[in-house]
């Protein structure tokens, strides 16, 4: 029970971006499509694969109890830094410089000069440059929680499934209050559920 909801929290928190990316380009009326959907999650299910294999390798070279430590301890301060990001933007009102890091605002912008040939939908190569984006910050987590034990398969599966889920999901509340909410705090709860995460595998 605790690796599938180890393998969940890890997937949620990577794809909570997602659900930004959705809504923003949802409002903005341009289209992610099925195919641009299942690139984006290929493309991020990849990186979260390679990213856990890594950690899985670095592991072998480590006590089990020092992986366990040092593993749970990397997710715990990236989603530290991940709150503490948050917490700058809100009291400064700055924006950040990491795809990873954007409320739905700053997602407008994004939305807008991602879509090159101004068609109103995302083609192929559009989509691999988005997906590239929302796949290169989660890396490290990738590796920390891997190290610490979380299940490569069950988090690969879920992160696949929950991707495409949480683009078609932020697509849809766009305009209501539910979405209004995740949009602007959603970097902060990815950086809440990595913290439950890392001191859920620590004391594992």
């Amino acid at each position: 029970m605790m690796m599938i909801l180890s393998a969940l929290l890890f997937s949620i928190s990577s794809c909570l971006d997602n659900v930004v990316v959705g809504m923003a380009y949802g409002i903005k009326k341009i289209k992610i499509g099925i195919i641009a959907n299942l690139i984006i999650a290929v493309v991020t299910t990849t990186g979260t694969f390679l990213s856990m294999s890594l950690g899985m390798y670095i592991s072998k070279f480590l006590p089990q109890s020092v992986s366990n430590i040092l593993g749970a301890g990397i997710i715990v301060i990236l989603g530290i830094y991940f709150v503490i990001q948050s917490i700058i933007k809100f009291t400064h009102n700055t924006n950040s410089k990491e795809l990873a890091l954007n409320d739905l605002s700053e997602m407008f912008v994004y939305a807008e000069n991602s879509d090159f040939d101004k068609s109103g939908d995302i083609d192929i190569k559009e989509a691999f440059i988005l997906a590239f984006g929302l796949t290169f910050n989660n890396v490290g987590a990738g590796i920390a929680a891997s190290i610490t034990g979380v299940n490569i398969y069950l988090t690969v599966i879920s992160t696949f499934i929950i991707s495409i889920l949480t683009i078609i999901f932020g697509e849809s509340i766009g305009k209501n209050v539910l979405g209004k909410f995740l949009g602007k705090y959603a970097p902060l709860i990815a950086g809440i559920l990595l913290i439950i995460l890392g001191f859920i595998e620590m004391f594992n």
